[in-house]
C-alpha cells in the first residue's frame, strides 16, 4: 500500500485515494470532495479490477489494469536490474498478516464460465499467500527447451492475473518449472532457500466441474495448485530417467515372466476367508475419464459377481477391502447387503490383519 493507491473502506461505504501517511498504521485517504481522512491501515483495501478478489483486513492487493493490460504487462520484459527493483519498493507500507512468515505459493485457474467447462477460458493467477515478495518465473518445457512464459515480483498477500488460457493451452502445462525467491523490503528477515519446483498440471481435471472448489482466494470456484506451502517446495512430479529405465526394465521382467493364462483362484476353507481388493486402483487398469459415479458402480458389480460366484459355498467367508476413505463404498456394500443379500452376515474384519476398511461377509 503505497501513495497513489486508490482504496475504499472495509468497515464502512466510501473511499479515497492515499496522499500520505501519519505513521504506519494511519493513512490519509483523501476522498472526492478534496477532505483527508486519517484511516487506520488495516481498514482500507486496495481498489482493483479482479471481480474475484476477497476483501481480508490486513491484506494488501496490488493495484491491476483491466485483464488484457495485465496480462500484457506481466509478460513484458524488465530490464530494470535488481537494486533499481528494490529502491523502487523502499516507499510501500506493507501490511504483514501474523502467522505469514513462511513462503506459501499457488496458481489458481478460475473458469470464466463454469456452466460451459469445455469450452471457457481460464484466468491463471499466481498467488503469493506469505509476508515475503517473490520474486519468480514460470517456464514450460517442450522436451528440448525451457521457455518463459511468465515473470514478476509478486508483493505480500497478493495475487497477479498472468495469463487468459483455454483448456488446448493447459495441455501444455504437463511440464512446468517455478523458481522462486523470497525476500523482505526495509526490514531484516530471516533468508529463505530459493526454490525450483517442477510442476506438472494434468488438462484432464479441467474437463470435470467438481475439480473447481470454494477456496480461500477467489469468491468464484477455482481450482488452486500448490508451488510452495509452509516453506517447503511441492514434490517434485518429474521422474529422474535412472529411476524410470529401473521401472521400465522391472516391467518387462514381470511381463515376460508372467503366465499367459490368469491364475486360478486359490480354493479356501470356511475358515480361510478369500479376500477381494475394490480399490479402483486394483480393479481397474485405468481411472481416466471415468467419474466417480462410474468408478463405484464399477466396483460394486466386481462385489456382486464374487457373491454370485461363490453363492453355493454356504459358511464361506469374503473380506471386501474397501479402504477408510469418506465412507462412501463401505455404505454402498452394506446398502447391498441389506436389501439385495439379506441372508448374509457381514461385520468388520480383522483391525490385525487388513486395519480400518475392510467388511467381512459371511454367505449363507
Amino acid at each position: 500500500m503505497k501513495i497513489g493507491d486508490k482504496v475504499r473502506f472495509l468497515s464502512e461505504i466510501g473511499g479515497g485515494v492515499i496522499v500520505g501517511f501519519q505513521d504506519k498504521s494511519i493513512a490519509l485517504v483523501e476522498d472526492e470532495d478534496g477532505f483527508q481522512i486519517p484511516t487506520q491501515v488495516s481498514d482500507l483495501v486496495v481498489v482493483n479490477e479482479d471481480k474475484q478478489a476477497k476483501s481480508v483486513p490486513g491484506m494488501t492487493v496490488p493495484k491491476q489494469e483491466d485483464a488484457k493490460d495485465t496480462i500484457k504487462r506481466s509478460n513484458e520484459n524488465r530490464n530494470e536490474d535488481l537494486l533499481a527493483k528494490v529502491n523502487d519498493k523502499v516507499g510501500m507500507h506493507v501490511v504483514e498478516r501474523a502467522d505469514s512468515d513462511t513462503i506459501n505459493m499457488y496458481l489458481g485457474f478460475v473458469p470464466q464460465d463454469k456452466q460451459n467447462i469445455s469450452k471457457t477460458r481460464f484466468q491463471l493467477y499466481a498467488i503469493n499467500d506469505c509476508n515475503y515478495f517473490l520474486s519468480y518465473t514460470y517456464s514450460l518445457f517442450d522436451g528440448k527447451n525451457w521457455t518463459l512464459q511468465s515473470h514478476n515480483d509478486l508483493e505480500p498477500n497478493t495475487k497477479l492475473l498472468i495469463a487468459e488460457v483455454s483448456i488446448e493451452d493447459v495441455a501444455e502445462f504437463q511440464n512446468g518449472a517455478i523458481q522462486l525467491n523470497a525476500y523482505k523490503v526495509g526490514k531484516p528477515y530471516a533468508l529463505q532457500p530459493t526454490m525450483d519446483v517442477r510442476l506438472k498440471v494434468d488438462p484432464v481435471k479441467f474437463y470435470k466441474l467438481h475439480t473447481f472448489r470454494e477456496n480461500d482466494f477467489f469468491d468464484e470456484d477455482a481450482l488452486v495448485i500448490a508451488v510452495a506451502e509452509n516453506g517447503k517446495p511441492v514434490r517434485e512430479l518429474a521422474i529422474d530417467t535412472s529411476e524410470l529405465k529401473n521401472k521400465m526394465m522391472q516391467k518387462q521382467k514381470l511381463e515376460i515372466t508372467s503366465p499367459a493364462r490368469k491364475p486360478e483362484r486359490k480354493q479356501h476353507s470356511q475358515n480361510e476367508p478369500l479376500v477381494i481388493d475394490l480399490h479402483a486402483t486394483e480393479v481397474l487398469d485405468t481411472t481416466a475419464g471415468m467419474s466417480n459415479a462410474e468408478i463405484l458402480n464399477y466396483q460394486l458389480d466386481v462385489f456382486r459377481k464374487t457373491l454370485e460366484e461363490f453363492k453355493a459355498k454356504k459358511g464361506m467367508k469374503i473380506v471386501f477391502i474397501h479402504g477408510k476413505g469418506e465412507g462412501v463404498l463401505r455404505n454402498a456394500l452394506i446398502h447391498e447387503l441389506r436389501y439385495r443379500y439379506k441372508s448374509y452376515t457381514y461385520q468388520d474384519a480383522s483391525f490385525q490383519e487388513y486395519g480400518y476398511g475392510a467388511t467381512q461377509v459371511t454367505i449363507h
